[in-house]
């Protein structure tokens, strides 16, 4: 194992494979790059990006693991097995399309799939076995990376933030890193920055509560709102949109701080479903109100949390959300700030995350620090991931 690493770190770039399946429970996006250096001189450059879809039988196999009153371990069991092939097919299908073969790829590295996140306990878990995935690819894996920055007292999330910091740090400008996906996640790098001065955390629900939203009321037809097209015919009622974001208290919180599907749960969607119901919305209204959480959410904590002296000139907005046009239209009316997606600015907004973690993979082989405690509330950053040999 040891010769291996030395080998792989002699190496002036290295191929790899990044693997990240979120909260919004679509799929798997696997990312193929080629990393030059690593650290503050880290390089990425994007070779091929593939989506390995769940199937409607899987995704509700793992929304059911999410909710302790529907989880069974026997089912966690057959889950983390099942997830480990489908996330060993991602891999394999992203090098194809690259024309690429697997013994050229130099590691794999995998988020996993969070099934429950307890950050006040310090307790997450991440399926999706890395012993398979390594075995049916052959390739050096990566992955469990949330649990070594629990055990020193972090959050285990959110992570991305260092990886914003390596790739989008900028000498003049302030920028604020977004991303929405089942959840809104922010990393806000003020001009210089340094690893101590990064600030991010999650902010609440993204896509999540719009997708349950859409699934529950088009009886799964429809699992998201394409380009955000039900939301724009709608209307807002602003005082129920009062009321959802007064008692949502994970609004208020102080930074650091993370969140997930535990919090923003298909039970609080169908319970708002039914609340609109019983207003005498229309569907559309519904589906409008609770996109404007999402946006509300965002813009209430730039107004909180973020210090003006931050000079924060740019917000650059990645993930699904990205695709939501009424929330693209709903962040640019209501910051200040110019508000881009990733894809203008010249990279991937489907597949920073699934980029990033390949970067936290990087990291971890070289022996470095790769988490912010600035961001996850740690005692002191360490090296997050484990390692598995094929």
């Amino acid at each position: 194992m040891i010769n291996q690493l030395q080998h792989l770190l002699e190496k002036e770039k290295r191929c790899a494979v990044g693997l990240m399946s979120g909260t919004s429970l679509d799929g798997i996006d696997a990312a193929l790059v080629e990393i030059e250096g690593s650290g503050t001189k880290t390089n990425v450059n994007l070779l091929a990006l593939d989506t390995l879809n769940f199937n409607v039988d899987e995704r509700n196999r793992i929304l059911a693991l999410c909710a302790p009153e529907t989880s069974r371990v026997n089912d966690i069991c057959h889950m983390n097995v099942h997830l480990g092939e489908k996330m060993a097919e991602a891999a394999l299908k992203v090098i194809h399309k690259a024309g690429m073969l697997p013994e050229q790829v130099d590691f794999i590295s995998s988020h996993g799939q969070t099934i429950y996140h307890m950050p006040d306990d310090y307790a997450t878990l991440q399926i999706g076995e890395l012993a398979v995935i390594a075995a049916r690819t052959g390739i050096l894996t990566v992955g469990d990376f949330r649990p070594h920055d629990m055990a020193v007292g972090g959050q285990g999330a959110p992570l991305v933030p260092y990886v914003d910091y390596l790739l989008f740090s900028h000498d003049v400008k302030g920028r604020a890193m977004i991303n929405i996906g089942g959840i809104s996640n922010i990393s806000i790098l003020k001009p210089q920055a340094k690893a101590d001065d990064v600030i991010a955390f999650d902010m609440g629900p993204g896509n999540m509560l719009i997708d349950a939203i859409m699934t529950i009321g088009t009886e799964d037809a429809c699992t998201y709102d394409p380009n955000g097209e039900y939301a724009s015919r709608g209307k807002v009622y602003t005082d129920w949109l009062k009321a959802i974001l007064k008692r949502d208290t994970y609004l208020a919180k102080e930074p650091p701080k993370s969140t997930g599907r535990e919090s923003y749960t298909y039970a609080m969607a169908k319970a708002l479903y039914e609340e609109g119901i019983s207003l005498g919305l229309a569907f559309d209204d519904i589906v409008a109100t609770v996109t404007a959480y999402t946006t509300e959410s965002i813009i209430g904590h730039f107004k909180q949390f973020i210090d003006p002296t931050y000079n924060i000139e740019e917000v650059i907005i990645s993930g699904g959300g990205v695709h939501n046009k009424t929330i693209m239209k709903g962040l640019a009316q209501g910051l200040k700030q110019q508000v881009l997606s990733m894809d203008d600015w010249g990279f991937s907004s489907d597949g920073k995350e699934a980029i990033a973690f390949a970067v936290l993979g990087n990291e971890c082989i070289h022996g470095h620090t790769n988490t912010l405690p600035s961001a996850t509330g740690a005692k002191k950053a360490v090296s997050m991931g484990k390692l598995v040999l094929p």
